[in-house]
């Protein structure tokens, strides 16, 4: 077997406590993330002190777990996705510590095992290359030339610690899904930015307006950059950085008039954003929603349904479901 064929993972470990294992795991299967290596502390305590215990000897390798760090481990494929799938589980794992205002389930820290995180952008290079995403759209990084472009729109982005570089299946169906809904003039609202590149496709695809909103400063700092790298004019997007789930005068902000909303988040998001969608929009706006794992798909289109909507397309790649919502 040549070196060519040897899959490289990156193996991820998130700090946590007992109580916030079964959390961590149920947060990472939102993101397609299935399997989980377990090292938990109390699990260990309760096996030295069970007195039914038929043992004469510990071995050492075993006893050195005596002192471990309750742990959830995941492998991720040092792709082209490597960069977004890690940004998904920070993403998620900065979630539930908003929620976790007594600590109670760790630090929910992670380290980065046969790669250095500093090293990501450079080791990362060598798997971006242009990409076209349905029929108008062509993805580049900045250090790639583009060619033969025919009359595709070139969104330039590059690898950095935000989501959202085009490579993932959540972003090429929501891509897909905008490109055939978007008309010239339209007034575009993006929840959940990311990098900003389904904004920047939006406007170059015609849209007169681009609202990004992010519950990351990080995010939305990257969006700002990634979008006057785009050349789109700083009089017709702005930024905004909150939760609209909670937070009245984000929404004000936000106001409404919006001919398309986009959010590719995940599918807890989307339900907790549901009954907000409505406000935003034009009578005859669309609704695009992606990062939908399969097995929850009829759940979310359900709960979003029952907040004035109907599904008018449905596209799916591997485990990934992107819906287009028209109002009832």
């Amino acid at each position: 077997m040549t070196s060519e064929n040897i899959t490289e993972w990156i193996e991820v470990h998130i700090k946590t406590s007992t109580v916030g294992i079964e959390l961590v795991c149920s947060k990472l299967m939102d993101i397609g993330i299935t399997g989980f290596a377990i090292e938990d502390a109390q699990d260990f305590e309760e096996f030295l002190n069970d007195k039914n215990g038929n043992w004469d000897y510990i071995d050492d390798d075993l006893m050195s777990l005596q002192n471990c760090e309750t742990k959830v481990i995941v492998y991720v494929k040092n792709d082209s996705l490597a960069g977004e799938n890690i940004n998904s589980i920070k993403s998620e794992l900065k979630a539930l510590k908003d929620i976790d205002k007594n600590g109670e389930f760790g630090t929910l820290d992670i380290e980065l095992n046969n790669i250095a995180e500093e090293d990501w952008a450079n080791n990362w290079r060598k798997y971006f290359k242009p990409l076209t995403v349905g029929d108008k759209i062509l993805i580049k990084p900045s250090w790639e030339r583009a060619e033969n472009l025919g009359s595709r729109k070139v969104v330039e982005i590059d690898p950095a610690s935000s989501f959202g570089t085009g490579q993932h299946d959540t972003t090429q169906l929501c891509l897909e899904n905008l490109e055939k809904n978007i008309n010239n003039g339209d007034r575009l609202l993006d929840l959940g930015c990311g990098s900003g590149i389904l904004g920047i496709a939006g406007m170059l695809l015609g849209a007169s307006w681009l609202t990004a909103v992010d519950i990351d400063p990080n995010a939305v700092k990257i969006t700002n950059e990634n979008i006057i790298k785009n050349n789109i004019s700083n009089d017709c997007f702005k930024t905004l950085c909150g939760d609209i789930t909670s937070d009245s005068l984000l929404r004000s902000n936000i106001g409404g008039g919006f001919d398309i909303i986009t959010a590719n988040i995940v599918s807890d998001v989307l339900i907790a954003m549901s009954g907000y969608f409505k406000e935003f929009l034009t009578e005859n706006g669309i609704l695009i929603v992606s990062g939908i794992i399969k097995q929850r798909k009829e759940e979310v289109i359900s709960i979003i349904e029952k907040c004035g909507f109907k599904r008018s397309r449905v596209i799916e790649s591997e485990e990934w479901v992107c819906v287009s919502f028209s109002q009832v």
